[in-house]
């Protein structure tokens, strides 16, 4: 079954058919052919399994996860796939990353989603642990859902990334996190993380070493 889910998932990516002297790469999710810009020289301008997983549960899963109408923050957005696939579905989406990374999302994003979206996303610098409130103050930013693909890697900002889940997450904020695991370091993090959050698995897959977590915090009930 994992084998099978898997091969689809990553059936919905295609190529360009000839060489353009702009590399991109195709996916289809939501009813649209999404074409996405891509740079080898950094890990943050490259698609990952992991968003193709997070792509896949949000359109098989949007009866049950709606998005629309849904105020949607992606940490980490790197080439955009995600905050667009959101934004397809219908969800009023901020797409963040690192200074460095907005030139790209911002292209992808755009043109992929003009003209076809209720919504139309916005792209927001966003380092995790900075200025978090003067960015994304607490009394008036309120997220539905936080949205993370492979947020956790060889990166020495775990600290950082932590607290960014926890500004940014209200009582009722879902977090849908898809991580693959991959060094002990790294995965040690799920654990600090369950300090915070209630962690539910949703989707497994061990042939790409992807799991898909759903959260919310531990305090929201005496809230």
């Amino acid at each position: 079954e994992d084998e099978q889910i898997v091969a689809e998932i990553m059936r919905r990516r295609f190529f360009p058919a000839l060489i353009t002297h702009k590399a991109w790469e195709g996916f289809h999710f939501a009813g649209h052919e999404i074409r996405i810009t891509e740079a080898t020289d950094c890990y943050g301008a490259v698609v990952w399994p992991s968003a193709l997983v997070l792509c896949y549960f949000l359109e098989t899963n949007s009866k049950q996860y709606s998005l629309v109408d849904k105020n949607v923050i992606e940490i980490g957005a790197g080439t955009g796939l995600v905050s667009i696939v959101a934004s397809l579905l219908g969800a009023l989406v901020t797409a963040t990353d690192l200074p460095e990374l907005l030139g790209n999302l911002q292209h992808n994003v755009l043109q992929n989603t003009k003209l076809k979206c209720k919504h139309q996303p916005c792209v927001k610098e966003l380092s995790w642990g900075i200025d978090l409130e003067k960015n994304f103050p607490r009394s008036s930013c309120h997220f539905d859902y936080i949205m993370a693909a492979d947020v956790v890697y060889h990166h020495p900002f775990l600290d950082e990334l932590l607290l960014t889940f926890d500004h940014l997450c209200k009582n009722d904020t879902v977090i849908l996190w898809a991580m693959k695991f991959r060094l002990d370091k790294e995965n040690q993090f799920v654990g600090r993380f369950q300090t915070l959050f209630d962690l539910e698995v949703i989707s497994n897959f061990p042939s790409l070493n992807i799991t898909l977590f759903k959260a919310m915090r531990k305090d929201r009930m005496k809230a």
